[in-house]
């Protein structure tokens, strides 16, 4: 159960009119471990299954990532489960939105600060003396430079977050930190936006939202926001020792994305025996 008085609100509303409810996940870290390569990061083995069998028992069910969206379908496999038929999945903090309803994926067309930013890059990381390691994740609309690989990763991030900032800065871009990681991305959206965007597309009465980083915080501070505006909310952070802002305004925390599948099958399990009853 949630630790705040909110947070016990928000799992109330939830469990009394699930139909208006709107569970909402990030991906990495929260349905999927971190990994030393991000391009391994595959679902929890439970996590595919445990929202399966959540989806029937409440109104809807996004994901928000800071991934492509196609990206996360595919590593999720999320179009081939066909209890997630409804599933919205909102990539590049929700500058994309993929539906499953319809297989497609609806994006603006690409910054061209990120394609500056991209050209520029790659000198500034050997100014810099970044080490061999470091690692350029390019997702189209936007770039991630990865520290995680490295012999000291977070010397590396230190050395390289201000360089980083100060080349986003220039080509009218965001500075996202991470988990060992610096993302630069276009301004104009986060996922606070996206969730406010779901949770009003679905006319939804209640809202639990699930993540691990800082990139969450907006999401954080829109579930208070829409608590404030009578939508109850429940914030859930899936820990870890990399970062801990997040849990501190969290009203739910739980052992990384194991301790998030455990609390979704634990919410199909009450709500379906609810249904039951």
């Amino acid at each position: 159960m949630p630790g705040t008085a909110a947070g016990v609100a928000g799992i109330a509303a939830i469990m009394d009119d699930p139909d208006s409810a709107a569970l909402v996940f990030d991906y990495d870290g929260v349905l999927s471990p971190i990994v030393d390569n991000p391009e391994l990061a595959r679902p929890h083995p439970r996590a595919v299954p445990a929202l399966a069998r959540l989806a029937p028992h409440v109104g809807s069910i996004a994901i928000i990532t800071g991934r492509p969206a196609a990206v996360v379908v595919s590593f999720g496999t999320f179009a081939d489960e066909p209890a997630l038929a409804g599933l919205v999945v909102f990539g590049h903090y929700g500058r994309e939105r993929w539906d499953a309803s319809t297989g497609e994926v609806v994006a603006p067309p690409p910054s061209p600060g990120v394609a500056a930013a991209r050209d520029e890059l790659p000198r500034v990381l050997a100014r810099f003396n970044a080490p061999p390691d470091v690692w350029v994740e390019d997702k189209g609309s936007a770039l991630a430079v990865h520290t995680r690989r490295t012999t000291n990763p977070e010397g590396t991030f230190a050395l390289l977050h201000d360089p980083v900032a100060e080349l986003a800065a220039r080509h009218g871009l965001i500075l996202e930190p991470g988990r060992l990681v610096l993302e630069l991305r276009p301004a104009g959206v986060d996922k606070g936006q996206a969730l406010r965007a779901h949770v009003a597309d679905r006319a939804a009465r209640s809202v639990a939202y699930a993540g691990d980083d800082l990139g969450d915080l907006s999401a954080f501070a829109a579930v208070d926001a829409l608590r404030d505006e009578g939508i109850a909310g429940l914030k859930i952070c899936s820990g870890s020792a990399e970062v801990v802002e997040l849990a501190r305004r969290a009203d739910l925390v739980v052992d990384g994305p194991e301790g998030v599948v455990e609390f979704i099958d634990g919410l199909a399990d009450a709500l379906g025996a609810r249904r039951l009853a």
